[in-house]
């Protein structure tokens, strides 16, 4: 499982091994390991800014942990479907521990149930989905370095300083099941590009450029709509030099995730253009996060506009370009006035 990848216009070698550990005879592959460090790091992003976006940080666990495992199985099924007969079992087709995530099926399964347990836990959605938007940036920047590890998902020879060569790369290269656009001729002696760097960067930078943009953001579901404009409009061009992807129109070298990327920023662009003119004149108002025992109390007395009604605007919203110090104030004495009021609800009913 060792391979010792090279990148001869840098003059680096590297001998990396596919197993980060081994505990008891069970192998953890740096592929786990990678994926699981950007959810991590998704999940620090998300319980920190929250608050600034009116989400309860409670209320959202359950809605992280279904968006998450049933994320990981839709980019499992996604994979599968891509090549559906290069399995013999079903056995085979569940082992994601032997690679194959694709990407798209993530994001897709993560919004779409994840979508769902916001409606079920009483969690605004869109903004939800901006969060989740910044922590899919996170999560693609750090998971694309398993397939450093595996040397996977890697593109066509590149005379690049920095492209990449394995026996690895090679192996695959001289197999049957390689991909190019019609005239490109591949050779396996010779480095390829490490498009898994290039999308780990275009990630990262998307993620900077979307953080600067959190505080500006027009409407609720802004940051997701940019996110799948720039995801999209860089997996465009990245998957264009692949070597592995299912292909569509071989003649135009029209990949099937290109379709996919392409269609994703063609819907983003139009719907943001639309949102963003519906709301040019209107500043973004956050309603402030109830809290979930808050909010089960208001629930269980079913008298929420009783509650909370002598609460004006200004009380429970605040402007999204607020500073994340007055969201955290004016949240926790939103929350206590609440608590409060409920109190003296139950008192009176008795």
């Amino acid at each position: 499982m060792t391979n010792l990848v090279q990148f001869p216009g840098l003059g680096l070698s590297f001998e990396i091994n596919r197993v980060a550990l081994s505990i008891g005879g069970f192998n953890i592959y740096w592929y786990g390991v990678c994926i699981a460090f950007g959810i991590c790091l998704a999940l620090v992003f998300a319980f920190r800014h929250s608050i600034e976006f009116g989400v309860d940080p409670d209320s959202m666990v359950d809605v992280i942990l279904i968006g998450i495992v049933l994320g990981i199985v839709s980019a499992r099924a996604y994979y599968v479907a891509m090549a559906p007969f290069k399995y013999e079992s079903i056995w085979e087709m569940i082992a994601i521990r032997d690679g194959g995530l694709a990407i798209y099926g993530g994001i897709i399964g993560g919004f779409l149930f994840g979508g769902l347990a916001c409606k079920r836990r009483g969690v605004p959605v869109l903004p939800m989905f901006d969060l989740t938007a910044m922590g899919f940036l996170l999560g693609q920047g750090c998971g694309r370095w398993g397939n450093f590890f595996n040397q996977e998902a890697f593109g066509c020879n590149t005379t690049l300083p920095w492209g990449m060569f394995s026996e690895t790369t090679r192996a695959y290269l001289m197999g049957s099941t390689v991909t190019a656009q019609s005239g490109v001729t591949i050779d396996p002696n010779l480095p390829v590009h490490p498009t898994f760097l290039y999308e780990s960067i275009w990630c990262f930078v998307g993620f900077l450029l979307l953080f600067r943009y959190i505080k500006k953001r027009k409407f609720n579901g802004d940051i997701a709509l940019r996110y799948m404009i720039w995801y999209g409009a860089g997996r465009f061009w990245i998957e264009a030099l692949r070597t592995d992807s299912l292909m569509l129109v071989p003649s135009i070298g029209l990949r099937a995730s290109q379709l996919v990327a392409g269609i994703a920023v063609v819907v983003g662009m139009a719907a943001e253009i639309y949102f963003t003119h519906k709301f040019k004149d209107k500043p973004l108002m956050v309603k402030l996060a109830m809290t979930a025992d808050n909010e089960a109390a208001v629930n269980k007395l079913s008298k929420e506009k009783a509650v909370i009604g002598l609460m004006t605007d200004a009380d429970t919203e605040l402007l999204a370009s607020s500073p994340r110090k007055l969201f955290v104030e004016r949240t926790e004495a939103y929350n206590a006035e609440v608590k409060r009021t409920i109190a003296e609800s139950g008192k009176a009913k008795q």
